[in-house]
């Protein structure tokens, strides 16, 4: 009965709301999720592999038979495999997890707000997190963003527990809870250490000696939690594990803090295209433009800033009504937690010189609803008073303002919506400034329109995202055209966000004709079809889209024919490896379909070194690869340029050669194969 019931203060209706619209979340959630099959195939394949080996599942590999690794630490990969585990192989066992992660996002952000604030202030920002774009995109995606997410999301939660009564126990599972963040998706965990670490130094309600001491304790903490695989990674004989992917030395450090690291931000990245503009006036480049309105442009504006404004309006009043509290009020310290972790995120992804997605931004959807669900809340309370009363109306004018202008930049999307949340949201910004001399149920009216309106426009982009299905690298939220970014082709209706662009200057080639459905079984069915996948981030060379049967190009799987499946199936068991293709994206297409290890050569885009051709040749003598799958595809940057299939002096480029040079070869309708059991004469 408690927890149907809730806290004792509470109204009899908000515990059935809260769980109601938990409820509603993941049931919105789920609905069409096997319309992306395997989403990012790059992933799916890992899963698959840790799925099957316990190795793999531990070091994150590509394949069961632990070649190289996913360039990401694999913790987002251990739900969706366990999974696996369970349940088969397919598109649900994968991606509901994701769902699930989305739902526990909401019940965190609602535990957390509630502490301090109105029920009202909770669901609120359950509401905003949930309408989203970005987040209801990637709360059913399989890339490694929704669990960081979540982990980042309980940080504040856990710090702001601690900052109560200065509990260390807060503060350790705070610390825990960035270290699993680190193993999710490495450096990125950490950009909301600065703010909340300042936080508790100044403003936690004990003596400073013991506030260091206990900051003490959860770095401690999030080094152990975070530390101990990559310790047993570093340790572990290099021979008896999986290379480590995205790296040039099989080093799970240098791709931390080189690659996944600080290239992120100055754009210096080994083996990539390079970045974007740099510089504080902002500039344009392969991912976009970077300065302070980047957040808010044509590219990314359509994925998260609905509420920015609102949120940062907010944020600044949250902090003035408080500043005159005493220095451990928790009120604003709660504003101080939440704004200052989306204000420090915000400025480091609008100032990345490095790759860059519209995706990530899915980091910055908690932070922006807690401080619109507080900041809002908070004035309506103060609503007697003019000034609380005409901020909150010009915050929901301001709000209908700028969703007009982002609805603008789709014009053939619902354009009645665009003046309807324009006028509606004038009508509710004067309402709500007079609130304060109307009676109640005008107030509450004019209350109920401005969260109506405010949310409509972000509402309508979240509901065609999960109308249609997402795959391969690149994906966005919302309808076609949104967010136009690159200039790659568009999956799912035309009306709808089921797209993979490549950066900007990139081929085109995005395709959804590889979609799994209904989330049967991969390589079960006649043609053996697959999605194409990538990496969110990794290394985006130009590349192109899907092809038939060959290499389908770095943001984007092959389409693996029956024929082709039943070729590599032969005989699988005597081999280690069935085969062997450069790049991971070719990869996971053929893994997938045949469910046995497919070797990606040279990781996610061919240019890592490994295997060296002399292990390569090891291998294939060995006899534990079958066949090699021709590329087909062009060069690219970073030193492999053969890695693709055409001239440069990497190890791809080198192994491709070899294999031409030597092996017969077997053409199986668009898709080249050659034999490593039958050489030339």
């Amino acid at each position: 009965m408690r927890v149907w019931r809730g806290r004792a203060e509470d109204a009899v209706w908000v515990r059935p709301v809260f769980l109601g619209l938990l409820l509603l979340i993941g049931l919105a959630y789920l609905w069409n999720l096997s319309a992306s099959g395997y989403a990012n195939a790059f992933y799916s394949a890992a899963v698959q592999a840790g799925s099957e080996s316990w190795k793999a599942f531990f070091f994150g590999s590509s394949d069961a038979a632990n070649a190289i690794t996913v360039d990401k630490p694999p913790a987002a990969l251990w739900p969706m495999a366990l999974s696996v585990r369970l349940f088969g192989l397919g598109s649900w066992a994968i991606l509901v997890p994701q769902v699930l992660m989305g739902m526990a996002t909401a019940g965190v952000l609602y535990a957390a707000v509630r502490r301090r604030f109105s029920a009202a202030a909770g669901l609120i920002t359950m509401a905003v997190f949930a309408t989203t774009p970005v987040a209801a995109l990637m709360f059913r995606f399989n890339n490694p963003d929704a669990l960081l997410a979540l982990l980042m999301t309980t940080t504040v939660y856990c710090v702001l527990r601690a900052m109560e009564r200065a509990r260390t126990k807060w503060l350790v599972l705070a610390g825990v809870a960035v270290g699993f963040a680190f193993l999710t998706k490495t450096l990125q965990a950490f950009l909301i250490l600065p703010p909340l670490a300042v936080l508790y130094a100044v403003f936690a309600p004990t003596r400073l000696r013991r506030r260091l001491g206990q900051l003490a304790l959860a770095t401690v903490a999030m080094v152990v939690a975070g530390g101990w695989w990559v310790a047993v990674v570093e340790l572990w004989p290099a021979s008896s594990r999986p290379y480590s992917g995205g790296s040039q030395n099989n080093s799970f450090l240098e791709l931390t803090f080189g690659y996944n690291g600080f290239g992120r931000l100055s754009g210096d990245e080994t083996g990539s295209v390079g970045g974007g503009g740099g510089g504080a006036g902002g500039g344009t480049g392969q991912w976009g433009a970077t300065g302070i309105g980047r957040m808010f442009n044509s590219e990314i504006g359509g994925q998260i800033s609905w509420l920015i404004p609102a949120a940062l309006i907010l944020f600044v009043v949250g902090v003035v009504l408080t500043w005159k509290a005493g220095r451990t009020d928790t009120a604003r310290a709660a504003f101080l937690a939440w704004g200052g972790s989306m204000v420090t995120t915000g400025l480091v992804f609008s100032f990345m010189a490095g790759i860059f997605h519209q995706y990530y931004t899915v980091a910055l959807a908690p932070y922006v609803a807690a401080v619109v669900g507080m900041g809002a809340t908070v004035l309506w309370e103060e609503r007697s008073r003019v000034a609380a009363s005409v901020t909150l109306g010009s915050v929901v004018a301001v709000t209908g303002v700028w969703a007009y202008v982002l609805l603008g930049r789709v014009p053939d999307y619902l354009p009645w919506l665009r003046w309807a949340v324009l006028i509606g949201s004038l009508v509710a910004g004067l309402g709500i400034s007079v609130a304060g001399r109307l009676g109640r149920g005008l107030a509450l009216g004019a209350a109920g329109l401005g969260l109506a309106v405010s949310l409509a426009a972000p509402t309508a982009y979240s509901l065609t995202t999960l109308g249609s299905g997402h795959t391969g690298s690149i994906v966005t939220a919302g309808p076609s055209g949104a967010s136009p970014m690159g200039g790659g082709g568009h999956g799912g209706s035309p009306g709808g966000g089921g797209r993979g662009g490549f950066p900007r200057g990139g081929m085109p080639g995005h395709t959804a004709a590889g979609t799994m459905p209904g989330g049967a079984m991969p390589g079960r069915t006649a043609t053996g079809t697959m999605p194409g996948g990538a990496a969110p981030g990794e290394r985006g060379r130009r590349g192109g889209g899907a092809g038939g049967g060959g290499m389908g190009g770095l943001l984007n799987g092959a389409t693996v024919t029956g024929e082709a499946r039943k070729l590599l199936r032969a005989n699988a068991g005597d081999y280690t490896w069935v085969a062997a293709t450069v790049g991971s994206q070719n990869q996971a297409s053929y893994q997938l379909a045949t469910g046995d290890p497919v070797m990606a050569v040279g990781g996610f885009n061919g240019t890592d070194p490994s295997p060296t051709l002399a292990q390569f040749k090891k291998y294939v003598a060995d006899g534990k690869i079958h066949y090699f799958i021709a590329s087909g595809r062009g060069g690219g940057a970073g030193g492999g340029g053969g890695a693709m299939g055409g001239s440069g002096t990497g190890t791809s480029s080198e192994i491709t050669s070899w294999v031409e040079a030597n092996f017969k070869k077997v053409t199986v309708g668009s898709a080249t194969f050659y034999d490593l059991t039958q050489p030339k004469s």
